[in-house]
């Protein structure tokens, strides 16, 4: 399978010269592009050359009511047991969300440094998780939706520029079996499922944050506080959802529903940090809002990972309600024991040892708890939302 890193090479993909002809079964004329010539080759990959999750449990019933959904994201496939994950196969749900970095694909650089175009690392890390009993566990008791992050596309803070991204979203599908499925039928990986009778909707929206994503703006001040890595961008034709997106998203939002969970891998109220997030895109975070009041989306509640630190936040005036959202980071990613990060829309202070989130859906009150557990599964800290 080497022969596809010459491939790359051979088509420019680090001079952007115009590609020359290639031989690929099926394929009879020049390649238009780098990622044309790159797609008709990923087509000529094997079944077995994609890892393949454990089989799982089949998501709950369209007409099921649900009553608890558990969020983690960031496991590093490569590090031991990890009590997280243990505890969320041990904790009653309806729903499991593995939102981001599900795995470290691309520690090693590989991708980049050697030009590997078959993700040789990536598709290792997912192997890894597989065979992990802990994800196991998991796997045999929760359904599970799952989104994608930087690392588990390939390339650390990575977006549309990533030149191997759409074998990535081929080994992310077929690893959680949902190539099959209208999310296989387009590019990205984002896709929505909405569960139980009316007046109990809850509809899940996976939103792909990558696949799209424009290359966000460097600081200027790197690792001072606030302006850690990026800075917010003053460029009117920045991306994140990517216009077919965009489409789709707001036909969701138009869909009958109660309680919309809106999952992002990146946070998308928090404005203080310098860590990737909607803000550092603001004409897109403003879409994003305005999109939601526009259709007269009720009920909108953010999920988000990413930070290897877990969050509550509270915005009032950003949508026409009071805007929560849940940021359940990491399982087994864990930098430090305390957090100072603050930020207008925050509650409390952040939770940096390894946890996971849940949600708790109360259809009689009309309220939602968002909680961030410790790796034993107590709480730390929650928030009740009143959604009606």
């Amino acid at each position: 399978m080497k022969q596809v890193a010459a491939l790359a090479l051979m088509i420019g993909l680090a001079s952007c010269q115009t590609p020359g002809p290639i031989s690929i079964p099926g394929i009879t004329r020049s390649p238009q592009s780098a990622d044309e010539a790159l797609e008709a080759y990923y087509r000529t990959l094997p079944d077995d050359f994609y890892p393949v999750a454990p089989a799982g449990q089949p998501l709950p019933a369209a007409d099921k009511a649900l009553t608890r959904i558990l969020v983690g994201s960031c496991l590093d496939e490569e590090k031991g047991d990890n009590p997280a994950l243990r505890s969320v196969a041990n904790t009653p749900a309806d729903l499991f969300l593995m939102i981001g970095d599900n795995v470290y694909g691309d520690m090693d650089g590989r991708a980049y440094r050697n030009n590997e175009a078959e993700l040789d690392e990536l598709r290792e890390s997912f192997r890894d998780l597989a065979a992990r009993p802990d994800f196991q566990a998991v796997r045999a008791v929760h359904p599970m939706m799952v989104a994608w992050d930087d690392h588990d596309m390939g390339a650390n803070d990575g977006g549309k520029n990533f030149p191997f991204r759409r074998l990535a979203e081929r080994i992310h599908e077929r690893f959680w079996g949902i190539a099959e499925q209208d999310v296989g039928a387009w590019p990205g990986t984002y896709y929505a499922r909405t569960f139980g009778p009316v007046g109990k909707r809850a509809q899940v929206i996976m939103l792909d944050t990558r696949f799209f994503r424009s290359d966000l703006t460097e600081t200027d001040a790197y690792g001072t506080k606030g302006k850690e890595r990026y800075v917010p961008s003053a460029d009117p034709n920045q991306d994140m959802l990517g216009n077919d997106q965009w489409t789709w998203l707001e036909n969701q939002l138009q869909k009958p529903a109660d309680l919309r969970f809106i999952v992002s891998s990146i946070q998308v109220l928090p404005t203080a940090h310098g860590w990737e997030s909607w803000d550092k895109l603001p004409e897109e975070q403003q879409r994003l809002y305005k999109l939601i009041a526009d259709t007269q989306a009720n009920g909108v509640v953010f999920v988000s990972g990413d930070r290897h630190t877990a969050f509550l936040y509270k915005a009032d005036g950003v949508l026409p309600y009071p805007a929560y959202e849940l940021t359940a980071s990491s399982l087994n990613q864990s930098f430090a024991n305390e957090s100072d990060e603050t930020d207008p829309y925050q509650i409390g202070a952040g939770y940096p040892p390894n946890n996971y989130g849940s949600i708790d859906i109360d259809w009689a009150g009309g309220s939602v708890t968002l909680a961030i557990h410790a790796e034993d599964g107590h709480v730390i800290q929650q928030v009740k939302d009143q959604f009606r």
